[in-house]
C-alpha cells in the first residue's frame, strides 16, 4: 500500500484481511462440490444440503469473484476456483440446443429450470468477460459476445426500450417472469436492468464494439428515463412493458448499489455529457439513501414503502453496497458526510455481519443486530459477489 493517508492505510488493511482470510478463504474451503462445480446450499449451521439445486446466479457470481481475485492478486488458488466455475458453466449450464444458460440445475447437474432469465444471462456475461480480463481466455470472451447478441435479439424490447424479464427455453415469450418468490411477475424490473448494465459495462471494457456501445448507452438512458424516480432519488422496481410502475416499494440497497454502478457504466462508456448527467442523478440517489435509509448504527434496513419501513432486517448485501456507494458519492462530491456513512457501513459489517465462528457473513441481522434464522450461508442467492466486490472496489479506491 503506497498511500500515505493513515486512515486509508488502516481501513485498506482491514478490508484486505477480511477479503482474503475470511470471504475468499471460506468459499475455497467450503463451496466446491465433490460431484462437480459447487454445492447448491450450505445452511447457517454449516450443514451441507446435498440435494439442493444449483443456481446460475451462484455459479456465475463465484466465477466473477475468483476471476477478479486472480486478476488483482495473481494467486494460483484463485485461478483454480475460477477455472472450476468456468468449466462447470460450460459443461452443465449452457443450453447446447437453444443457446444461453439454464436458470437452475438439480443437485446432479441436470436442468431443473430451463427458462432464459435475462438477469442470469447478464451475470454470465459479467463473469465470462471478467474471466477473459483475468486470464485472456478467448473462449470466455467469445461466449460473452455470443450471449450478448442472443439477449439483444430475443430479450430487448424494440418498441418500448429496455429488456424483458425472462423468456422460455427457446427464447420465445413466457408467462413465468419473476426472479424469485419475492419478486412480482412483471415484464420488466429494475433489478434485471441494473445487472444487464453491469454485465454490458464489463464486456465493453474488453470488447468496445459499436453495437455494444449503442446498447449500453441506450440502457443507461432507459434507466434515467424510466427506472429512477428523479423526484425521490429512488429506483422504481417493477414495470409492465410500457414502463408503467407496478410497485411503490423502496429498496435502499439497490438504490445505493445502482448509484455507483451507473457512474461506472457511464465512465467506461466514455461519454462526458452522459457521465455528467449520471453523476448528478447518482448523488441524488446516495443522498436519498443517506437521508432516509441509514440507522444510527450505520446499517441499512431492507425495504420501505410510502408508509415507512416495511422490512427492518439488514441483509448482508445492502451493507456491502453502501460502503462503495457512499464512498463513490464522497469521491464525486468531496462531501464528508458520505465518507462518514461509508466508514459507518463498514463498521456495521465488522460489528454485526461477519460470522466470527464459521466464516463469511450472516445473511442478515435484525434491527437490534441479532443474526436472523433460516437463511443459508451458501445458496442460490448467497454468493461471494456483493461482499467480495465491495472489498475489491474499496481497495482500489483507497489506493488512489
Amino acid at each position: 500500500m503506497t498511500n500515505t493517508t493513515p486512515w486509508k492505510q488502516e481501513w485498506a488493511q482491514a478490508i484486505q484481511q477480511e477479503l482474503e482470510t475470511n470471504i475468499l478463504a471460506f468459499w475455497m474451503k467450503h463451496a466446491p462440490d465433490d460431484n462437480g462445480g459447487f454445492i447448491g446450499e450450505i445452511a447457517q449451521n454449516m450443514a451441507r444440503v446435498a440435494d439442493a439445486e444449483k443456481s446460475l446466479v451462484l455459479n456465475t457470481r463465484i466465477l466473477w469473484t475468483f476471476a477478479s481475485a486472480y486478476r488483482l492478486y495473481r494467486k494460483p488458488e484463485y485461478a483454480t476456483i475460477a477455472d472450476r466455475a468456468f468449466a462447470y458453466l460450460k459443461e452443465r449450464f449452457i443450453d447446447s440446443r437453444h443457446g444461453g444458460l439454464f436458470w437452475m440445475l438439480n443437485a446432479e447437474g441436470e436442468p431443473a429450470s430451463d427458462k432464459k432469465q435475462v438477469y442470469g444471462q447478464a451475470f454470465a456475461i459479467y463473469a465470462w468477460s471478467e474471466h477473459y480480463r483475468a486470464t485472456g481466455n478467448r473462449e470466455a470472451l467469445d461466449a460473452a459476445i455470443a450471449l450478448f447478441k442472443l439477449i439483444e435479439r430475443h430479450g430487448r424490447d424494440s418498441m418500448h426500450g429496455g429488456y424483458f424479464e425472462a423468456l422460455a427455453a427457446d427464447w420465445t415469450a413466457t408467462g413465468e417472469l419473476s426472479l424469485s418468490n419475492k419478486d412480482l411477475n412483471e415484464k420488466k424490473s429494475m433489478n434485471t436492468h441494473l445487472h444487464v448494465l453491469e454485465g454490458y459495462t464489463n464486456l465493453y471494457r474488453v470488447w468496445p464494439s459499436d453495437e455494444l456501445r449503442e446498447s449500453l448507452a441506450a440502457l443507461i438512458q432507459v434507466t434515467l428515463d424510466h427506472i429512477i424516480d428523479t423526484g425521490t432519488g429512488h429506483f422504481k422496481l417493477f414495470f409492465d412493458e410500457c414502463w408503467n410502475n407496478k410497485s411503490d416499494h423502496i429498496s435502499y440497497g439497490h438504490d445505493i448499489e445502482g448509484s455507483w454502478l451507473l457512474v461506472e457504466a457511464a465512465e467506461v462508456l466514455g461519454d462526458e455529457a452522459l457521465t455528467k448527467s449520471v453523476k448528478a442523478v447518482a448523488l441524488s440517489m446516495a443522498e436519498a439513501t443517506l437521508r432516509e435509509g441509514v440507522d444510527p448504527d450505520g446499517g441499512i434496513p431492507n425495504e420501505a414503502d410510502g408508509s415507512g419501513l416495511i422490512d427492518t432486517d439488514k441483509d448482508w448485501w445492502p451493507q456491502a453496497e453502501a460502503v462503495v456507494g457512499f464512498y463513490n458519492a464522497y469521491q464525486m462530491s468531496g462531501d464528508e458526510r458520505y465518507l462518514s456513512a461509508a466508514r459507518s457501513s463498514w463498521q456495521f459489517i465488522e460489528s454485526f455481519l461477519i460470522d466470527r465462528a464459521n466464516g463469511e457473513w450472516y445473511w442478515s441481522v435484525t434491527r437490534e443486530g441479532v443474526p436472523t434464522e433460516g437463511h443459508p450461508k451458501v445458496g442460490a442467492w448467497k454468493c461471494p459477489y456483493h461482499n467480495g466486490r465491495a472489498c475489491f472496489e474499496m481497495l482500489e479506491r483507497l489506493s488512489r
